[in-house]
């Protein structure tokens, strides 16, 4: 990544998640963060990924008025898409077990969109990854929920964690991107904004 961190760019996380600032540091990318809260509803028109597109772009709107030149702010939104139907992070412990309960035996999408602003553009690469569940029991559900309490996971998991480990069969797509953030893609696009900028 020499040529992102020799290069005149800086780059800026604008995410609180700390996974995607630990998937960003795995890089080797220098970077800070600088993240601002926003109100993560969108219409209920919207479907799979233009639900994250959108989200996206709302994170974006604090920082078009403060991008500097040769600044790349990066903003992210990750959800979890099944029956038609957007699913984020669940209300409780007992909203979790449900909403995994639903998942296991069956196959749903993960969409992570990226957002990348400049002084003079903006753009959002988006990842979707089939994510398959074998058939999880009640007790299985039950012990990863009640040890790791999954409020703040979209679709009520971390595919990283001990129920990722134990129940998903397969997956069909980037694997960074159900983490939250598809690093090879990032990072390429990181040097194309670099590359056409020099």
């Amino acid at each position: 990544m020499d040529i992102i961190n020799n290069s005149n760019y800086q780059i800026i996380l604008g995410s609180g998640s700390s996974r995607r600032k630990e998937l960003l540091e795995m890089t080797g990318i220098k970077f800070t963060v600088n993240s601002n809260p926003v109100n993560e509803n969108f219409p209920e028109s919207l479907k799979s990924k233009e639900i994250a597109e959108f989200i996206v772009s709302k994170k974006t709107k604090p920082f078009r008025e403060i991008v500097k030149e040769n600044q790349i702010i990066i903003t992210a939104d990750t959800l979890v898409w099944f029956e038609d139907k957007c699913w984020g992070k669940p209300n409780d412990k007992d909203d979790a077990k449900k909403m995994l309960k639903m998942f296991a035996g069956l196959s749903h999408e993960v969409i992570t969109s990226v957002g990348f602003l400049t002084s003079n553009n903006f753009e959002i690469l988006t990842e979707v990854t089939e994510v398959t569940y074998k058939d999880l029991n009640e007790k299985e559900i039950n012990y990863y929920v009640d040890t790791v309490n999954p409020i703040d996971k979209a679709g009520s998991y971390g595919i990283q964690d001990w129920i990722g480990m134990i129940g998903v069969e397969r997956i069909k797509g980037s694997y960074t991107s159900v983490l939250g953030l598809p690093v090879p893609q990032v990072t390429s696009q990181i040097l194309k904004i670099i590359n056409e900028n020099l």
